[in-house]
């Protein structure tokens, strides 16, 4: 596992790079006596008087000393500015994280998969999308954009989302992709996000945890104030898992910030760099 984590890493220290319109004071945002944010303040509302969810976000990371406790002192031997470890979350690495050894609810199936994993194999090694969870639990930002009836997460490593929030149904045979299709609808404060269709080419995690094309994908969102928002994520994949589990994360806001336009073909330099 040790080589795979580390492989991974450096496919994807080269995506990082410093967001566009840097300390640009956006009007709206509460701000403190000395002009910093108040991530503390109240929530905004949109104009039909839901959360407004609008804003540069990224997730909330564990610390250096966490990630070394859970995945060894050596995880952060190759780090770049931008990919450091400390700003990732656990669950990149890792996905099943919380479970004892003995406990994680995978399917014998699984066990082939992962070991026929190689860090070459890696989806974004290949300007391909990291997939979701995982695009939004590692150092690139996501950007979510709210309108009546569509929210839209621009995601830095992956592309672009779409959630309907209209009333629509999913369709009954979506051609499968790599982000899926999704809809959502409110219950009081929260936004409750349902994915289908995905293509099954997607990993969940730096280690090779996988999603099949049967994954379902149950995401609530609730921003508890002006720069927090709880995150509870339900994968339900009945190939590889033998039943529903849930991760719950934090991401913060990124006030007087900007996402990055990014394509990985541009100047692409991790084939070379790990010998592909």
């Amino acid at each position: 596992m040790r080589k795979l984590v580390l492989m991974a890493f450096l496919a994807l220290a080269t995506h990082t790079a410093n967001a566009q319109w840097v300390n640009y004071k956006a009007p709206g945002t509460p701000r403190l006596p000395d002009g910093r944010p108040n991530l503390a303040a109240r929530a905004p509302r949109a104009p039909d008087g839901k959360p407004d969810l609008s804003g540069v976000w990224h997730v909330q990371p564990n610390t250096r000393e966490e990630m070394k406790k859970l995945y060894g002192t050596d995880v952060d031997t190759i780090e770049v500015p931008g990919m450091e470890i400390d700003t990732i979350s656990k669950y990149a690495v890792n996905i099943l994280v919380d479970f004892k050894p003995g406990d994680a609810p995978v399917k014998p199936a699984i066990g082939a998969v992962m070991k026929s994993r190689r860090p070459e194999a890696f989806p974004p090694t290949h300007c391909l999308p990291a997939g979701i969870p995982l695009s939004t639990m590692v150092s690139e930002v996501s950007k979510i954009v709210q309108t009546p009836g569509l929210i839209v997460i621009m995601l830095e490593l992956g592309g672009t989302r779409q959630i309907y929030t209209d009333g629509r149904k999913h369709m009954a045979d979506p051609s499968p992709s790599w982000l899926g299709y999704s809809t959502g609808r409110w219950e009081e404060d929260t936004l409750v996000v349902e994915t289908i269709g995905f293509n099954g080419k997607s990993w969940l995690d730096i280690i090779g945890h996988p999603q099949s094309e049967a994954a379902r994908l149950t995401e609530r969102y609730r921003r508890r104030d002006f720069g927090h928002m709880d995150i509870e994520i339900t994968i339900d994949d009945s190939t590889y898992y033998t039943k529903p589990f849930t991760v719950k994360v934090t991401h913060e806001l990124q006030a007087d910030d900007d996402i990055l336009e990014y394509f990985c073909n541009e100047n692409e330099q991790d084939r070379k760099r790990m010998g592909l």
